[in-house]
């Protein structure tokens, strides 16, 4: 395709394409399927695509940026603006459905719950949280650290399997 685009490329296309950006943590989901792509839209001649990290200063949104930026422009749009709004904050609650199920397939284990859960608003005590093991799927598992491989993770542990396993910690 040339450096121009004969004809604008649709929307639905966009999405399409940025489908093929990866999450530069954990490669096996893409930025789409994660929810950081919250907006994909044409204003004037540029395409503008607005992404929100998983948490403030997130090291990854530069090497997303650019991603999006590279996949983008192999399809001939050559104005690109890639905007970062930081509000609302991303949640988990964004990542689709086949995001998890990417997730689960690479060894870590999908957040067990919403985000949004009025059950944490009294002041009971909430149920332990039940996490299925992303290798061999029994929920006798238990937690080991509230910290993983990265900051969204917590370290798990297996009691059938015997494997660790990190779990995406809802938020």
């Amino acid at each position: 395709m040339s450096a121009q685009v004969l004809e604008r490329a649709s929307v639905a296309q966009l999405w399409d394409w940025l489908e093929q950006v990866p999450d530069p943590e954990i490669p096996v989901i893409s930025v789409v399927d994660l929810g950081i792509v919250r907006d994909v839209a044409w204003i004037d001649d540029a395409c503008v695509i607005t992404i929100t990290p998983t948490y403030s200063g997130c090291p990854a949104m530069t090497v997303i940026r650019d991603d999006i930026e590279r996949v983008l422009g192999a399809q001939g749009i050559d104005r690109i603006s890639v905007q970062t709004r930081l509000a609302p904050a991303w949640t988990t609650d964004w990542m689709s459905p086949r995001g998890k199920a990417s997730l689960s397939g690479y060894g870590i284990a999908p957040p067990a719950q919403q985000v949004i859960d009025i059950s944490g608003i009294s002041r009971k005590a909430s149920p332990a949280l039940v996490v299925a093991c992303p290798h061999c799927g029994s929920r006798h598992t238990r937690l080991v650290s509230q910290f993983g491989s990265t900051a969204c993770k917590a370290l798990y542990r297996c009691g059938d399997c015997k494997e660790p396993f990190d779990y995406f910690k809802a938020h």
